[in-house]
C-alpha cells in the first residue's frame, strides 16, 4: 500500500460505518492494520456485527475508490481529515470511551487541542437565555478559552457568535460539510473556520439525519473540559450532552432560570442533581482543572464589551432596553417621547453595530 492509502482505508471504513461506531471499533480492534478488513470475506465481517450490505461494500474495491475521491474532495476544499492514530488528533477527545475514528475538520485543527468549554442549550430560547449564552461565550472566549457547541439553532448558534466576538469557537456538526444544517448557518460555518474549527465524523455528503445529533453530542462534551447548559426542557438534547460529559468525567454546569419556565426545568434539574450552578464566567473558571482555572481567574480584572459612547438623547433610549427581556417599540415611544420613525432609525444603527437585537413584533433587546 502507498503511504496515503493508510488514511484512505480509514476513510473507506468510515464511509460504511460512520453511523455504527460500535461495529467500527470491533473492526479496527480485529484487523491490524485496519486495511486488512478489505481482504476479509463477508462471513468474517458479519461475525463482527456488520450487516450484509455493509459487508458487501467492504469486500468490494469500490469503497476504496470512493474513499480516494472523498480524500481528494477534502483536499480541494482545504479541509483536514484526522484519524484516531494521528498525532494531531485532539488528545482530550481521544480519552473518551467512544471517540470518532475519523474527524473531518474545516479551519484550524490545532484549536481542537486548546482548553475549551462547551455551551449548549435550547433551540427555542428566551431573551434571558440569549443574553446569558452570548455574554458567557464572549467572556470565556475573550479570556482565551475555546467555546464548543453544536451550531444548532438557538443557544448553540448564539454561543458561537458570542465567542467569535472575543476569540475562538469550535462547532460539531451532525451532518457532512456538504449539508450544513441549519442552512442559514452557512455564514456561521465560514466565520468559525476562519479562526477556529468546524468538525464532523460524517462523510462530506451525509445529510442531517435525526439520529446523528444525539451521537455528535458525545464529541461536543468530549472536546471540552466541561459542559454548560443554558436553558433546556427536561427532554432536551442538551441533557444528552450533559449525560455524556458526566460519563466522560468532565464537569457538568448549568445556568439557573425561573421555576415557572419550561425552558428552565432541565437546567434547574441538573443543578438539583449536582451540576455546578453558573452565574458568570468566574463560576465556570472555578470548576475547571488546573492550569485552565488559574489562567482564567488571573484575568478577573479584564473588562467585557465596552459600553457604547452615546449622547444624552441616545442614553435615554438605550437605558429603556434590557439584556434579559424584550422591549416593544410602543413602550419605547411612551417612555422616551420620540416618534416611531426616530426610534427605528436609531435602533437600526445600533443593530448594525451589534449592540441590540430586534425580535419579531418590533421588540428590542440589548446585547451589551
Amino acid at each position: 500500500m502507498k503511504v496515503d492509502d493508510r488514511r484512505v482505508s480509514w476513510v473507506a471504513l468510515n464511509l460504511v460505518l460512520a453511523e455504527h461506531p460500535n461495529i467500527f471499533r470491533k473492526v479496527i480492534q480485529h484487523f491490524r492494520p485496519p486495511a486488512e478488513a478489505f481482504q476479509a470475506d463477508a462471513a468474517e465481517l458479519r461475525r463482527l456485527g456488520m450487516e450484509g450490505e455493509d459487508a458487501r461494500r467492504i469486500t468490494s474495491s469500490l469503497v476504496l475508490d470512493e474513499a480516494r475521491k472523498e480524500v481528494e474532495k477534502t483536499e480541494k476544499k482545504k479541509y483536514a481529515i484526522l484519524i484516531l492514530e494521528d498525532q494531531e488528533y485532539p488528545e482530550y477527545l481521544r480519552e473518551i470511551s467512544d471517540p470518532p475514528f475519523v474527524l473531518y475538520c474545516a479551519g484550524r485543527a490545532d484549536v481542537l487541542s486548546e482548553p475549551s468549554v462547551a455551551i449548549v442549550g435550547a433551540r427555542n430560547h428566551t431573551p434571558y437565555g440569549r443574553a446569558v449564552a452570548e455574554k458567557l461565550a464572549f467572556d470565556l472566549a475573550s479570556r482565551g478559552l475555546v467555546v464548543v457547541s453544536g451550531m444548532a439553532r438557538g443557544i448553540d448558534s448564539i454561543a458561537h457568535w458570542g465567542a467569535l466576538k472575543g476569540g475562538k469557537t469550535v462547532a460539531v456538526l451532525g451532518s457532512g460539510f456538504g449539508h450544513v444544517y441549519p442552512r442559514e448557518n452557512n455564514l456561521l460555518f465560514e466565520k468559525i473556520a476562519e479562526s477556529g474549527a468546524v468538525v464532523s465524523e460524517y462523510p462530506l455528503g451525509s445529510p442531517p439525519l435525526g439520529y446523528h445529533f444525539p451521537l455528535r453530542n458525545r464529541i461536543i462534551s468530549g472536546l471540552a473540559l466541561g459542559t454548560v447548559v443554558v436553558e433546556a426542557t427536561r427532554k432536551s438534547g442538551s441533557l444528552i450532552s450533559a449525560g455524556f460529559a458526566l460519563e466522560q468525567n468532565r464537569e457538568v454546569m448549568a445556568v439557573p432560570g425561573p421555576v415557572t419556565s419550561e425552558l428552565s426545568q432541565g437546567t434547574n434539574w441538573l443543578i438539583q442533581n449536582g451540576a455546578k450552578l453558573i452565574l458568570g464566567w468566574e463560576d465556570v473558571a472555578e470548576a475547571l482543572p488546573s492550569p485552565s482555572r488559574e489562567m482564567l481567574l488571573s484575568q478577573k480584572e479584564k473588562t467585557t464589551q465596552p459600553p457604547p459612547k452615546l449622547t444624552a438623547e441616545e442614553t435615554k433610549i438605550f437605558d429603556c432596553l434590557n439584556t434579559d427581556s424584550l422591549t416593544p417599540i410602543d413602550e419605547l415611544v411612551d417612555r422616551t417621547g420620540f416618534s416611531v420613525s426616530e426610534l427605528l432609525a436609531r435602533l437600526l444603527e445600533w443593530e448594525l453595530r451589534g449592540w441590540i437585537t430586534q425580535h419579531p413584533g418590533k421588540c428590542f433587546q440589548r446585547r451589551i
